[in-house]
């Protein structure tokens, strides 16, 4: 294979559309803007979200409740899912990740009581809820 001879498809490479070119081009004379007005101008145009002066959506629709800027989004995993994993094996973060139970980490993995668990593991993880807690610990396995 010749890399100096490599070029794209026929038809996938297009002009750059050169306005204000005279007209001649296709392009002259307001060079697309139309005729006038704000958005003809240097600089011109409106804000995000404007309107034209009517009440904009984010204004009309009610506010309830408070967001938290600060929260933190975990990733979660039952206990029932780990069955996946050997007996004695560790469980950590990068585990999970790799046997697929999570496809994001988030700002964590916070491991849930819903299920059970039959044999001892050792878990790692970023948080952890009290019910998966006891599990683990009744089956003989050990939480870090």
């Amino acid at each position: 294979m010749n890399l100096s001879a490599l070029k794209p498809p026929a038809g996938a490479v297009k002009k750059k559309k050169r306005v204000g070119r005279g007209d001649g081009s296709g392009h002259g004379g307001t060079a697309g803007k139309g005729a006038k007005g704000q958005n003809a101008r240097s600089g011109g145009g409106v804000r995000a979200g404007f309107e034209g002066g009517q009440m904009p959506l984010s204004r009309r629709l009610p506010k309830r409740g408070f967001r938290n800027r600060f929260r933190k989004e975990f990733a979660v995993v039952n206990i029932g899912q780990l069955g996946r994993f050997p007996k004695g094996s560790l469980v950590d973060e990068e585990a999970i990740l790799k046997s697929g139970l999570v496809k994001r980490r988030g700002d964590g993995i916070k491991l849930l009581g819903k299920g059970s668990l039959d044999y001892p593991l050792t878990i790692k993880v970023s948080s952890i809820s009290a019910a998966a807690r006891e599990k683990i610990t009744t089956a003989g396995g050990s939480v870090s």
